[in-house]
């Protein structure tokens, strides 16, 4: 069996689990004030910004763990 891809498949919805988890426990709550009408605007900038870096920090973490997995394989 090829297990390779399952763990690669398992760290993939780890990872989404994961990103998931912080950005409804830890950007949801995210506030500006001081900026008047705006401040909901800038909220949702800050938040996208956020969200954003971690979809790349997810899609680079799964690129090393798929080279890494197939590294694994061929030399097997």
């Amino acid at each position: 069996m090829n297990y390779g891809l399952f763990g690669f498949l398992f760290a993939m919805w780890i990872l989404l689990l994961i990103g998931g988890g912080i950005l409804v426990t830890l950007l949801g709550p995210i506030e500006v004030t001081g900026f008047g009408d705006l401040n909901l605007f800038i909220a949702s900038i800050i938040k996208a910004v956020i969200a954003m870096i971690l979809v790349v920090m997810w899609i680079l973490i799964l690129l090393k763990i798929k080279n890494w997995i197939f590294r694994k394989e061929i030399k097997s």
